[in-house]
């Protein structure tokens, strides 16, 4: 998905178009929402190239699996190739053996190479091997705000929230509870949204 109005170079999409077929012309619905839709590995292809040109790029987000951080169509993660070795709490793309591109966060390296998991997940994923790697989420903007290392809700999901992962669905659970009570309870929310901080 891209968002005609984030600012993505004109080049990215004209290659992407090139790559395209027919099919990929927008419905209406994608129209009343000015969003195109792309084939995502035609896409994440084109922005792995220019990060090995040395370019910083950026994604709307797609998928729940980085809530309460990330959310679905409304977040946007900036990304370049990795300048410094990786480490537990790095936002990082990698490619699966099966070619699919995924972003996760990393929640250990060890010497048999590096596991990964969601913020919504509680299955851990690896070893994966460093050149499955390409690129280092350096910022993101979130609920229209810029969110990097040593603002409070990066440092909150990337060291907190990771070592919580053993209780994650208990956090979760009983977040939603107290939110049904209070009345606030809203399923497509984040926990911000939901308190109105």
């Amino acid at each position: 998905i891209v968002d005609e109005a984030s600012g993505v170079a004109d080049p990215i999409m004209e290659a992407i178009m090139e790559r395209q077929t027919a099919h990929s012309r927008m419905n209406d619905a994608e129209e009343t929402r000015r969003f195109r839709t792309v084939n995502t590995k035609e896409y994440v292809d084109v922005l792995r190239e220019l990060t090995n040109a040395g370019q910083n790029v950026n994604l709307l987000i797609a998928g729940n699996s980085m809530s309460p951080f990330l959310i679905h169509l409304r977040d946007y993660v900036f990304f370049e190739k990795p300048k410094r070795p990786l480490k537990k709490g790095d936002i990082v793309f990698y490619q699966r053996e099966t070619g699919q591109y995924i972003m996760h966060r990393i929640c250990k390296v060890d010497s048999s190479g590096y596991y990964m998991v969601g913020d919504a997940q509680t299955e851990i994923e690896g070893p994966l091997r460093r050149e499955q790697i390409f690129g280092l989420v350096t910022h993101v903007q979130r609920k229209k705000k810029i969110e990097k290392p040593g603002t409070f809700w990066w440092e909150f999901f990337e060291h907190i929230w990771l070592t919580c992962l053993p209780i994650r669905p208990f956090l979760r659970g009983a977040y939603g509870l107290w939110a049904r009570m209070m009345g606030r309870y809203r399923p497509d929310a984040d926990i911000e949204d939901r308190t109105g901080e």
